[in-house]
């Protein structure tokens, strides 16, 4: 059963290991006919230690760095207009296999040129974040962004993290405006 969550809020999403991997799925609509031009967003991970960085440049998975160093963090590649139904972009967790020492995983979507196209989130339409127990494809909880940023162009959408020999999953929603080299520079990495 789907958890709609709201910005702030979390969900457990499994204990003792029992969930595996998840995939972290983003979808959108493409721009309305007659748009200048389509939006690409793109979905990056960071995988961060208790110091709240990024455990290694390895670790920041985007469109220039497909996987971590033992394939933990997959993105699974890059759709430049948004059509299609489902999920336009696809990160997979493979939450067994992630160190102790990551202790969270967020997620971080960009609008690519935003600036140069005069694109922000508040165009984007129908866009969402969800997490996917991929051993067994139920959607375990779903964030629905579209509402929450009208002149931002980049945005921390959600976190998976680990809690009480689980993981679980936090709606985040905070909006930026300095693209994918910001959210680096926060978690203590340069692109």
């Amino acid at each position: 059963m789907t958890v709609d969550v709201t910005k702030g809020r979390s969900v457990a999403l499994g204990k003792d290991g029992g969930l595996l991997r998840v995939t972290v799925g983003l979808g959108w609509d493409p721009a309305p006919r007659g748009a200048e031009d389509d939006f690409d967003l793109d979905a990056s991970a960071l995988a961060l230690g208790a110091d709240d960085l990024i455990i290694s440049p390895q670790y920041f998975v985007f469109f220039n760095n497909l996987a971590s160093p033992r394939n933990e963090i997959v993105h699974l590649g890059d759709n430049l207009t948004g059509e299609g139904s489902g999920d336009d972009e696809q990160i997979e967790v493979h939450l067994d296999g992630l160190s102790t020492s990551v202790v969270r995983v967020v997620f971080a979507v960009t609008i690519h040129n935003a600036d140069y196209r005069h694109q922000s989130f508040g165009d984007v339409r129908n866009a969402f974040i969800r997490v996917v127990d991929s051993g067994h494809g139920l959607e375990l909880a779903r964030y629905n962004l579209s509402t929450d940023a009208a002149t931002e162009t980049s945005m921390l959408f959600g976190e998976l993290f680990r809690a009480n020999g689980g993981w679980g999953f936090r709606a985040l929603g905070q909006g930026r405006t300095d693209g994918l080299a910001g959210i680096a520079r926060q978690f203590g990495f340069a692109v």
